[in-house]
């Protein structure tokens, strides 16, 4: 089992992450900026309906299989923090494994947040001797087209072309950074996630959308099993990785 720190747990992606991982037997911290008003993410997390035992996942692209639930191994923990701080970023991922971030602010410019993010996280994790960080990209980042991203084809909203650009900008921090933290960004198709119950299966790929991806549902659960497999057992280093139903 692993210590994960999961940014952003109290939204409809984190809460998702925080079940999957306790679902595994992951000791969990999950960070929000206001506790009090996530008091649920410390009840029982089923990440799965039926056995417990059968919620290990299956990576359809490498053929490589994902982690096995343990029952009443895993737990959560709920703290205030803020993603956008390293000194906040340091002091929760202290005595950690990994981090895991799908924060998301809506109420403050896409740019500005996602890139104060990408700085804090990559220094607070340095500080903390953190070395895995995986986070939730965005699939309209991914391109259409060689060349291309999604955001930028013709006819593409331009406020929805607005929050893209702040998780593209993100990115070049990510690989602009001299950094030693291993990082990832797993993007969902451009779709929007629903809630659909698990089915622990999923394909990835690079930095293109997946083949018949484009218009096809994704689960947040889904979205949450890729998440976890990246921190259990890491196949993509430093790098923009589409993920999409199988």
């Amino acid at each position: 089992m692993s210590k994960i720190v999961i940014f952003g747990a109290g939204g409809r992606a984190g809460r998702h992450v925080v079940a999957e991982a306790v679902a595994r037997g992951h000791h969990v911290t999950a960070v929000v900026r206001d506790p009090a008003k996530h008091r649920e993410l410390l009840r029982p997390h089923p990440a799965t309906e039926g056995d417990p035992a059968e919620c290990g996942s299956l990576r359809v692209d490498g053929e490589r299989g994902g982690g096995r639930a343990m029952p009443g191994v895993g737990g959560v923990r709920l703290i205030a923090g803020d993603v956008t701080d390293a000194g906040s970023v340091a002091a929760a991922a202290a005595g950690h494994d990994a981090v895991i971030s799908v924060a998301a602010r809506l109420d403050v410019p896409s740019v500005d947040f996602y890139v104060a993010a990408a700085h804090a996280l990559l220094d607070g994790l340095a500080r903390a001797g953190v070395g895995r960080l995986v986070l939730a990209g965005i699939g309209t980042t991914l391109e259409a087209a060689p060349g291309v991203m999604v955001h930028d084809t013709p006819g593409f909203p331009p406020e929805a072309r607005a929050f893209s650009l702040g998780h593209a900008a993100e990115l070049e921090v990510l690989r602009d950074a001299d950094t030693g933290v291993d990082w990832l960004v797993l993007a969902p198709p451009p779709v929007f996630l629903d809630d659909a119950p698990r089915t622990g299966r999923y394909r990835i790929g690079g930095g293109q959308v997946l083949p018949s991806s484009g218009d096809t549902p994704f689960p947040y659960a889904d979205l949450a099993v890729a998440l976890i497999d990246e921190v259990e057992t890491p196949a993509h280093h430093r790098t923009l990785a589409a993920v999409a139903g199988p």
